[in-house]
């Protein structure tokens, strides 16, 4: 199946999507655009344990969650939402990714970690992919 290039085309996917970020003008500017671009956000926070609830509540295709919050982390997020639901597609949202992150992230099952400095086109790429994988 070749990638999705478009957001019509991504409508097709239905893909839906949890977006989690601390930071409110990031989380804000992340579904905007993320809609805009034809994704189907069912759930937004802005905590670890939000992240949590709204995985448990929605069950999404995808969740992108920002590394770097206050209280917990989106490393121990990921952790407790996989614990439960060993399925649940994780993308680490974070401005800084490292060698030790991607390897912790990957024990944790984290399915890819992506810098917040690589650009939208690159998470709608990772999200497209792994939906993709999915057969979704």
């Amino acid at each position: 199946m070749a990638m999705p290039t478009g957001p019509d085309e991504r409508k097709n996917l239905a893909i839906d999507l949890v977006v989690v970020d601390d930071t409110k003008h990031v989380l804000d500017m992340l579904v905007s655009l993320l809609t805009l671009d034809g994704f189907n956000i069912v759930g937004q926070g802005s905590s670890g344990a939000q992240a949590i609830e709204l995985a448990a509540e929605h069950r999404p295709s995808v969740m992108v969650i920002d590394h770097a919050m206050a209280g917990m982390n989106g490393l121990e997020a990921s952790r407790r939402i996989l614990a439960e639901s060993p399925d649940q597609n994780i993308i680490l949202y974070t401005a800084y990714v490292d060698k030790e992150l991607k390897q912790e992230a990957a024990r944790v099952g984290v399915a890819l970690c992506v810098g917040k400095a690589e650009g939208l086109q690159t998470l709608e790429r990772a999200i497209c992919e792994l939906t993709l994988q999915l057969g979704k």
